[in-house]
């Protein structure tokens, strides 16, 4: 009877560690897909339209903008434009400014956010300084473009879109990876 239950556990347990693991590789398309859904961390869609017979020149929608340091980065990060009132369905471009008065070379990543929530599938950035790293020697400044459409299909309640940078030194990370690399 003893020899059962082992072996009945130890199925289980199995089956519990097998779950885990799968679970595990099926976290990423999850994620992904609540954030298509919700807005968060930004992902806004690949959809875009750029025709100019498509641009909505009878509506306007206030875009600001948001530059925030997460803790322990000590970049100077900001927008060069708070706000800009744009026309739905035409591509615009603005930039942030970034400098680094560190006393070492740092690496940088920014992670966006769309506000209204429900509204981050209308935002299209066409060319983003958060698709990749940003590498600051000392003392080092830069200005990163952001090209972005509002889409033209964007609700009527949405007058004012806000869009949030969070930045984060990911300089760690990167020496980790480039360590293992050797």
């Amino acid at each position: 009877m003893k020899q059962g239950n082992t072996t009945s556990f130890a199925l289980k347990l199995a089956a519990v560690a097998i779950g885990m693991f799968g679970f595990g590789f099926a976290m990423v398309p999850l994620y992904d897909v609540i954030c298509d859904i919700t807005g968060l961390n930004g992902k806004t869609g690949d959809q875009v339209a750029t025709t100019e017979d498509v641009v909505a020149t009878d509506r306007e929608i206030k875009v600001q903008f948001i530059a925030n340091n997460n803790a322990g980065m000590s970049w100077e990060f900001r927008p060069t434009v708070r706000t800009m009132t744009v026309h739905p369905g035409a591509s615009y471009r603005t930039d942030f400014f970034a400098r680094n008065p560190s006393s070492k070379s740092m690496t940088a990543q920014a992670v966006p956010s769309v506000t209204p929530y429900y509204a981050s599938r209308y935002l299209h950035k066409t060319e983003c300084f958060c698709f990749e790293q940003q590498q600051l020697a000392t003392g080092e400044s830069i200005e990163m473009p952001l090209h972005f459409i509002v889409d033209r299909d964007v609700p009527d309640d949405v007058h004012t879109l806000t869009l949030a940078y969070t930045l984060f030194d990911v300089t760690e990370q990167e020496d980790v990876a480039l360590a293992r690399l050797h």
